[in-house]
This record gives structure tokens, sequence and C-alpha cells, in this order.
């Protein structure tokens, strides 16, 4: 009994610790996702509290279940609008990509290590693929705002990419001990783990969304079940021969894109599951290595990870989506750095302990120092790299608080709470805000006093305003609560002065006295710019053409609708 109370005791502390450790990650700009292995570690064996675990097959399953969680709150967060641009280079990087990066780690691996060339393999194998829990928790927890196109593509391969690196892996491990299958039938596992990923995960998480949409349940009900049917996707998948990961992932993109009141109930809950798998498992692979160890292998390890994120990583993105997919060269030199590495290799490096592979720690250590040189120097400058390539947008103006009314089972009204800080609304009476038809003041607060707005009330600096409105008002109220500091920073990326997307050509080169070439007096300045571009414009997308910068400002249903016009 009292190992339980033990238990209950430093794992309590432990969590505390981390979260904690969430406001010193922001502070120096550490990586949390090191700063939770760390502190694994330091509760280990040869560390602080000298917990001894080496479980591995405990370690395994903790494993599973947590990276279930974070891909299925993953795909509940991804837009499918964004695979209009992202889809087809992720889906290159998540195979090929991974193949290629897997196989020129394996052949330094072997060098370095003075292996076999199907053990130098299986590391590159193991540590091939990019993490889903790395990408996931950088890009949000950094306040990184990329573009679409580079954004879609970094989210969409981190959760597509485990069936190629699980294959490999696997593949590896059964040559290693003599259990490998004909081609037939390894060509067999590899067509299985992505079609019926796909299958079930697709076709399960469509039954899941409307079963979620239809039912009338208690609100804390809807999150519960949403992590129910998502593990039974994950476990059918598995059963029947495919990638679980794969299915959960997009069981939660179907569920995540299938409006409703549900996603009000699920999205926040699942956030915070998300955080507590990340925490926990990152902790219990901590608590797995021992210090010691790593140590003896640190050189030729910090050779390999240094050759993966400087030489496998870039030359795998160059070679599989520069030559096929409308990249400009600073979009594709992000994608090559951020190959982040994150709990995924470490979980496939328990596939050879418990395979029975000889020498099977050796795997486990590699993929534990290439995971925390890729979180140290990839993690820790990823902000740095976004500004110096110039892939950010700048983030607009978004209510600072939000919460639906529950009136309407879908498309519901909404509560926006904003913040005058908007210097141009000073004094102005609310009579005279440009709002949109279909949003109203609800209430006023001002001086932690509550007024009853009318027409007449004049507005002031540090006002609390609640307005009720729906989703598709947000853009108009953003823009009219748009602060001065946000539209400087807008002003500055996008210019001073925006177009209009519908603008002729012929017109804008009359005023601007520009030239044309033949074919381009008909066209509007959004097809215009949208095919200097190339491929899929997004928001931010820049065309340098007569020495001005035409910067996409705005868009809607993929086609731009306002460009501005940045002089310098």
């Amino acid at each position: 009994m009292d190992a339980l109370y033990t238990f209950f005791l430093l794992g309590g502390l432990l969590m505390t610790l981390s979260i904690l450790a969430s406001r010193l990650s922001s502070l120096m700009g550490v990586p949390l996702l090191l700063i939770f292995l760390g502190l694994g570690m330091l509760a280990g064996e040869e560390g602080i509290l000298g917990i001894e675990f080496d479980d591995y097959s405990m370690a395994f399953v903790i494993g599973h279940l947590a990276l279930a969680m974070i891909l299925l709150d993953g795909g509940l967060r991804t837009r499918l609008k964004t695979f209009r641009v992202g889809f087809k280079p992720a889906l290159t990087l998540a195979t090929f990509g991974v193949f290629l990066t897997s196989a020129i780690v394996g052949v330094i691996a072997t060098w370095m290590f003075d292996l076999t060339i199907v053990q130098g393999l299986l590391v590159g194998a193991i540590v091939g693929s990019t993490d889903a829990a790395a990408v996931f928790s950088m890009l949000s927890g950094r306040g990184v705002n990329l573009n679409e196109r580079v954004g879609a593509t970094l989210e969409i391969e981190s959760g597509t990419n485990d069936p190629m690196a699980i294959f490999l892996t696997l593949m590896l491990v059964e040559l290693l001990v003599g259990e490998i299958g004909g081609w037939q039938e390894t060509l067999l596992f590899f067509i299985s783990q992505f079609g019926i990923g796909l299958a079930v995960g697709i076709g399960g998480g469509w039954v899941s969304a409307k079963l979620l949409r239809w039912l009338d349940l208690a609100p804390g009900l809807y999150s519960m079940l949403a992590l129910a049917l998502g593990f039974g996707v994950f476990g059918l998948t598995s059963v029947l021969g495919g990638s679980g990961f794969l299915a959960i992932y997009l069981a939660g993109l179907m569920i995540g894109n299938q409006p409703g009141r549900h996603l009000n109930f699920i999205l926040p809950v699942h956030d915070g599951l998300a955080w507590l798998s990340q925490i926990g498992l990152f902790l219990v692979l901590g608590l797995l290595v021992t210090p010691s160890e790593l140590w003896d292998v640190a050189l030729p390890a910090s050779v390999v990870a240094l050759a993966l994120i400087f030489l496998a990583r870039p030359l795998a993105v160059l070679i599989t989506i520069k030559p096929f997919f409308k990249f400009r060269w600073r979009e594709t030199l992000f994608i090559a750095w951020v190959g982040l590495r994150g709990a995924v290799p470490i979980v496939l490096a328990i596939f050879p302990v418990i395979g029975g592979v000889e020498n099977a720690s050796l795997y486990f250590n590699i993929a534990f120092a290439v995971v925390l040189m890729s979180l140290l120097i990839q993690g820790g400058s990823l902000a740095w790299m976004a500004h110096w390539m110039r892939v950010e947008v700048p983030k607009g103006t978004t209510p600072n608080r939000r919460g639906p009314l529950g009136i309407l089972p879908e498309n519901d009204f909404e509560m926006f709470v904003y913040v005058v800080e908007n210097q141009d609304l000073e004094d102005v009476p609310i009579r005279l805000l440009r709002f949109p038809s279909g949003a109203l003041i609800s209430a006023l607060f001002r001086n932690h006093v509550m007024l009853h707005p009318k027409g007449s009330t004049r507005l002031k600096l540090g006002d609390v305003i609640c307005v009720i409105g729906r989703t598709e008002d947000l853009p108009g109220l953003n823009r009219l609560f748009n602060g001065d500091a946000k539209l400087k920073h807008e002003r500055a990326f996008f210019g001073t002065f925006t177009l209009d997307g519908s603008a002729r050509m012929q017109d804008i080169a009359q005023a601007y006295g520009l030239t044309l070439s033949p074919g381009e007096q008909d066209m509007t300045l959004a097809e215009f710019i949208a095919l200097r571009v190339g491929g899929h414009p997004v928001v931010g997308d820049d065309v340098d053409w007569h020495g001005i910068h035409w910067v996409v400002s705005d868009m809607e249903g993929g086609k731009i609708t306002r460009i501005g016009l940045r002089l310098y």
C-alpha cells in the first residue's frame, strides 16, 4: 500500500514540475518537450529521486496510448481546407521522404557504429520520421503563425508518416531475427498499413462524427465518447493489420471537421488530454534511459544526429518536394529544418528490445540521443528560423474569449469578448461602429463595472465588450477591434494600401504606370497574382513586380480577395 501512495506522490510531483516548467520554457526559449525528458532523467535511477524503471513493455504500451491521444487531438484541430495546399507534398514527405531520410542516416550509422548495413538501416528507420507530438507542440507552443502552405505540409506530414517508419522498422527487425517473409508478404504488409489505415480511419471517423453530432449528451460526455471512438478505430485498424496511428489521426480529422455543438465540448478537453499524454510520455521515456549508457554513445550518436539535421532531412525534402511542388526556396529550407524528432523514434526504438534483436539497448540510446539533439537544435531555433526564412504571417486580432450559447444545434450563436485597444475607437459612439449585420453588443464593462450600452455610449480604451454573433461575423469584428500595434505590424507586412482581388489589371496598370504582357490585360489582380505564385496561393505570398511587393492579405474559399502593396 505504501508503494501505491509513493507512486501517487511522485507522479503528482513530476506532473506539477512539468507543468510549472512550461513557464520556464517560454522565458528561456528551451523546448518544452526537452524539459519533460530532462525531468524524467533527473527522476530516474541515476538522478535525484533514483527511481528504477526498465519495463520496456509498459513503456511501449504507454507510448502507444499517448501517441494515439496526441494524434487524435492533432486530427481534431487540422482543417480539411488545409489539405488543398498541403496534402500532396506532405504525403510525398511521409512516404518517399521518410524512406530517403532513413536510408541516408542508415548508411552514416553503419559507418559510425561499425554495424552491418541492416543494423545501420534499422537505426535510420527508427529516427527517420518526424514526430507529431513535437511538431504540434512546437508550432502551437511557440506562437509561430506559419503561412498555410508550410504549416499544413508540416502538420499533415507529421500526422501521416508513422506507417512508413513502422513498416521499415518492423521489416528490419524481422530481418535481423530471421523471421522476414517473402517479398510478397512484405509488400502486402506495406499496402495494408496504408490501405486499411485510410479506409478504417476515414470510414470510422465519418461514422463517429455523425454519431457525435446526432446524440444529445451531457457536455462532459462528448469528449469521452470521442476518445472512446478514436481508440476503437485505433484498435480495430491494428487488429486488421493496418496503421492505427494513421487511422486515429484521420478519425480525428473527420470528427473535427463535422460542424456542431459537440466540438465546443470536445476540443478543450482533448487539448488537456494531449498535454497530459505528452508530459506522461516524455517523463516515462526519460525514466527509461540510463544517462551513463547514453554518454557512452554520445559522440557517434551526435554525428548521426547532425547528419540527420543538416544532410539527410534537407536532401530528402529537396529531392521529394522541390522539383514537383510550387514551394519557394525559403519555404523548402524551413520545411527541411523543421524535421523535429520526438517520442516516436524512442517508442520505435523499443521494437528491437521486444523483438529480441542483439544489442537492442544500443538502438534505444542512439534514438534518445538523436531526439535530444533534434529538440535542442531544431526546436530551440524554430521561431528564429521562421522569422529569418520569412514564412510567418502576422496574427490577426481574435476575441480574448469566446463560447457557444447553446441555443442552436449547429451554426450556434456565440459570445465574443473583445478589449478595446484601437485608438481609432476612442470616444466613438457605438451607433457609428461598422458592425456585421448579424452581431450586437450585449454588455460593456468599464473599470470592472457593467454598463448598459446604447447607441450614444462612447467607447474608451480598455473597455471590455461582449458581442453576440456567429462565426461568419468574426472577420468583420476582428477588423473593427484591431489594435494599433497589430495594425502597424500588419501594415508593415502586407503594405499600407490594399486592393480588391477583382480589380482589373488593365485599370491597375494605368493607375500605377505599369507595363503588362500580352494576355494580362483581361486578368483580374487575383488571377494575375495566383498565376505568378503558381499552384495554390496562401495568405502571405509575396510577388515582386515592378519594384512593388504584391502581398496576398486575404483569401476566401481558396481564392484571393485582397492584395496589399508594400513598397519596400
